[in-house]
């Protein structure tokens, strides 16, 4: 009888109504999880033009892969969650990639970040070079790692010495610093730290020494010593040897004119140039205005840093951070429709559209937000108001199927 097909067609629908509910409320604290609904269809067995034959239902599982679920705050730096659209790309321990919410990562034996499904971050390294990745691929990435062996020693290349040279002082007609003789005299001092290949420090003693005045203008001749090779005796002159001298030429407004910037090779190190335009000669006391270089020593990893971007920075006890990767998001046209696996991860499908992956907060992609965690987004009391409707529809469904039964019953009593 059509009669109890139907009805147990109606019972199948509502066993997928109630399996659908335990597993949403199953997963109500599994972090980025999103909530399904069952959706019903009507099935009829077309009789004729005026009449027809109930066939019974349907129930299929819609996926609400595009909610946002809410943004808790954590303790943990590599805890994350995307504000907006986007998944995490992931790789089990095979390899296979898949996409995700669930941003609950932390560090593994190996430094590698994983999920409390098992699912390891991916993203490009970008700590020789900025990312190649492509739009429409997940190839060219790698698990994100936090561990990295200290800061590596970058050498000085460039520098800036900024002074004022008084223009009261007198020419000095003694024994100029490159001569480097105990002798030598010179006007004002002043010391720059920079690093060498190996990342160890190196004082320069910088000597200012006024050489010239006139109508069109003053001349100061600018020496470098590295501290290291001063005389044991005195301190300072006589050198072992001289890394650079130059002539700075000021006009009568007292305006660097020519003689930046001065280049010389850092001991043990690279080719530094200094840059000295925005020296002065005005009547004031000597000052140095500014004194920068590049490079640094190395030093310990202190920990991470993730920005809005996905940017993952190495952060070092010098106080100097670092890139070390790109975390990016990817999205498909229709969310809903993703395959869903087991660990709260998708696959793309032919339903979903194919993979599109960007830089998060760009092209339409969410934000990413670092101790931060997305909540499920089941809420128990409708999921648990469904719960007794989906109870009652299968109750008055079996009803309908054991009135058929009885009917049927009824039938076979009739040969009797």
């Amino acid at each position: 009888m059509s009669l109890m097909g139907t009805a147990v067609s109606g019972m199948l629908g509502d066993t997928s109504w109630l399996s659908n509910i335990s597993q949403n409320v199953a997963n109500a604290n599994t972090t980025g999880y999103k909530n399904a609904e069952t959706e019903f269809a009507t099935v009829v067995d077309q009789v004729g033009a005026a009449s027809s034959a109930g066939g019974g239902v349907t129930a299929t599982l819609r996926s609400l892969n595009s909610l946002q679920g809410s943004v808790v705050g954590t303790s943990t730096t590599t805890d994350l969650a995307i504000k907006g659209d986007g998944y995490f790309v992931v790789s089990d321990a095979s390899g296979a990639l898949y996409l995700t919410r669930n941003g609950s990562f932390v560090p593994d034996a190996d430094g590698n970040l994983v999920n409390s499904a098992g699912y390891y971050l991916m993203g490009y390294n970008v700590q020789s070079g900025a990312a190649s990745g492509t739009t429409n691929s997940l190839a060219g990435m790698v698990k994100v790692n936090t561990i990295t062996s200290g800061e590596a020693a970058t050498p000085t290349t460039t520098g800036t010495l900024a002074v004022n040279l008084p223009s009261t002082a007198a020419v000095d007609t003694g024994t100029l610093p490159a001569t480097n003789t105990a002798a030598s005299t010179y006007t004002e001092e002043t010391s720059l730290v920079v690093y060498d290949n190996l990342g160890a420090a190196h004082t320069l003693n910088v000597y200012f020494t006024k050489t010239g005045s006139s109508a069109a203008g003053y001349t100061w001749q600018a020496d470098i010593f590295d501290a290291a090779d001063a005389s044991a005796t005195t301190g300072g002159f006589p050198y072992s040897a001289e890394l650079a001298t130059q002539t700075l030429n000021f006009n009568t407004s007292g305006v660097l004119t020519s003689g930046s910037p001065v280049t010389f090779t850092v001991p043990n190190g690279q080719s530094m140039s200094l840059n000295l335009g925005q020296t002065t000669q005005l009547a004031s006391s000597f000052a140095v205005n500014a004194s920068t270089a590049n490079g640094n020593a190395p030093s310990s990893l202190t920990g991470v840093t993730i920005s809005s971007d996905g940017t993952l920075d190495f952060e070092y006890s010098n106080g100097v951070s670092s890139p070390g990767y790109e975390i990016p998001l990817a999205t498909v046209a229709s969310e809903d429709n993703l395959t869903a696996v087991n660990g709260n991860a998708y696959q793309a499908n032919q339903n979903s559209g194919t993979v599109r992956v960007g830089v998060a907060g760009t092209g339409g992609l969410g934000t990413i937000a670092s101790s931060s965690l997305e909540d499920s987004t089941v809420d128990l009391a409708t999921e648990l108001t469904d719960m007794i409707q989906a109870q009652s529809a299968y109750q008055a469904n079996s009803k309908v199927f054991q009135t058929g039964a009885n009917l049927l019953d009824i039938l076979n009593n009739l040969k009797a």
